[in-house]
């Protein structure tokens, strides 16, 4: 009877251990990164939310849309890093703006934004529709 427990939590052990690595490897794939995201930029200003929509190839280049704007960056490893010229409405300044950000194993991006003389932190998940 030891015996059978002993062989069942090592099966246990390694079937929870092959779910997160998936997850992780998950996490990480330049297609984890593709599709629509909704922002939420902590500003001096209070929150301030964008959505927009990413397509990543194979080698981990992103290209989309952050609202209106055109984005370009790399996805590598969880990682996200993207700039791209935007021109705010409420401020009509063309300038910069940076995204470097890590996607958790939930799919959360978090990490930090800057645009002129302004940066924060953000967070980003896909929108449930």
């Amino acid at each position: 009877m030891k015996k059978f427990f002993a062989v069942f939590a090592l099966v246990a052990s390694l079937m929870i251990g092959s779910a997160v690595a998936k997850a992780q490897a998950s996490a990480t794939s330049a297609s984890s990164i593709n599709g629509k995201w909704h922002f939420v930029l902590d500003t001096p200003g209070g929150d301030r939310e964008n959505d927009a929509d990413f397509t990543a190839d194979a080698d981990g280049k992103v290209t989309g849309t952050w609202g209106k704007s055109v984005v370009a960056g790399t996805f590598h490893d969880g990682k996200l890093s993207l700039a791209f010229q935007m021109t705010p409405e409420e401020t009509g300044e063309t300038a910069e703006m940076k995204i470097m950000g890590t996607l958790d194993e939930k799919g959360v991006l978090s990490g930090n934004w800057q645009f002129s003389a302004y940066d924060g932190t953000f967070t980003a998940s896909h929108p449930k529709n």
